[in-house]
């Protein structure tokens, strides 16, 4: 069983996204290998990008006052931040079965739930999402015989919640006015949010358009057409990303009532949205670095010392990694489904 799971993480890499059946059979070893460099080096610089700002910024704020923060938090609050968290991802994994369906993959909620989790585990030890969502995507798509559409589920899940955060963070930083965002993080915000908005209206002459060129293009992307072509058939998804952002706010003013701080619901709906959307940037590997220093400036213009700020993105991030713990058990119960071709 330890062999099994060791081969499960070892294909697992920044560019796993890119080991479709297809993909292998087209492309020449030299082109393949040239890729996998470039991947390599992209990974590379964002991951020491990233760690290079949470170290400058762990070194420019005094960390014994922080731990001592830290050591206040009340356990109950914490204890229930983590179900919390899980709960949401309950959430996550109904959005992904309900996206796969609207491309023929069929499936009960439990099998999704299973896959989602051993991603999600798997995210705990490798960088960034990339490859806990290539791992669930191998899961479904050898499990139904289409690794395509699988592939495709799981860019649509990611995409679906990239739209409702830009969506939410927009609508927040409109309506809530208790702090004053800066110019420059606001526009960033509004103009993301814009951008998804026009790009889920204009999603069915994309895929008209993707209909029409032909050749090997349209082949790739053409398990992503019934996404594309009917962007109402989203709504669902759409709805319980909602619920999941409003969730993950809940998760910070939780902890934020551990330490303390006496910071109002309404503000954690503005700032947990924005940050993330800032975190979403290409920049450093899943938002390492640029999360902490947003949630300094953003917490410190709700009047949060830069110590409990630092204090609660660590305590969020501990919550995160207890709840990916989590997918330790499907993990390991789980067999990786046999890759066989299906009779002609």
């Amino acid at each position: 069983m330890i062999a099994s799971n060791s081969k499960r993480l070892a294909v697992i890499r920044p560019d796993a996204m890119v080991w479709t059946n297809e993909a292998a059979r087209v492309a020449t070893p030299g082109v393949v290998r040239s890729k996998q460099l470039r991947a390599w080096y992209a990974f590379a610089i964002k991951l020491a990008a990233g760690i290079s700002l949470l170290a400058f910024l762990l070194w420019h704020y005094d960390l014994r006052s922080t731990f001592r923060l830290i050591w206040r938090e009340r356990p109950i609050l914490f204890a229930t931040t983590v179900a919390l968290f899980v709960a949401s991802q309950l959430m996550s994994a109904l959005r992904w079965q309900l996206l796969a369906r609207l491309n023929g993959i069929p499936g009960r909620y439990r099998e999704y739930l299973a896959y989602f989790f051993i991603g999600m585990f798997t995210n705990v030890f490798v960088p960034g999402v990339i490859g806990g969502d290539a791992l669930r995507a191998l899961y479904l798509g050898r499990r139904h015989k289409r690794i395509a559409e699988a592939v495709a589920s799981v860019m649509a899940d990611r995409g679906v919640g990239l739209l409702t955060l830009f969506w939410f963070a927009a609508v927040a930083a409109l309506c809530i006015t208790r702090v004053r965002l800066p110019a420059s993080e606001l526009r960033v915000t509004l103009a993301a949010g814009a951008m998804s908005l026009l790009a889920y209206l204009a999603a069915p002459l994309l895929a008209m358009g993707a209909s029409r060129i032909g050749g090997r293009f349209s082949r790739l992307v053409a398990p992503l057409i019934p996404y594309l072509r009917r962007p109402i058939s989203l709504a669902p998804a759409i709805v319980l990303s909602a619920f999941l952002q409003f969730s993950l706010a809940v998760c910070q003013y939780l902890l934020g009532l551990g330490l303390r701080l006496e910071i109002p619901l309404t503000t954690f709906l503005l700032i947990v949205p924005i940050t993330n959307v800032i975190a979403s940037l290409p920049i450093t590997i899943n938002g390492l670095g640029l999360r902490e220093a947003t949630y300094l400036v953003l917490l410190g213009m709700a009047g949060v010392s830069k110590d409990q700020a630092v204090a609660l993105s660590i305590l969020f991030f501990a919550a995160t990694l207890a709840g990916g713990l989590t997918g330790m058990v499907p993990f390991i119960v789980t067999p990786m489904p046999v890759d066989q071709p299906v009779p002609a």
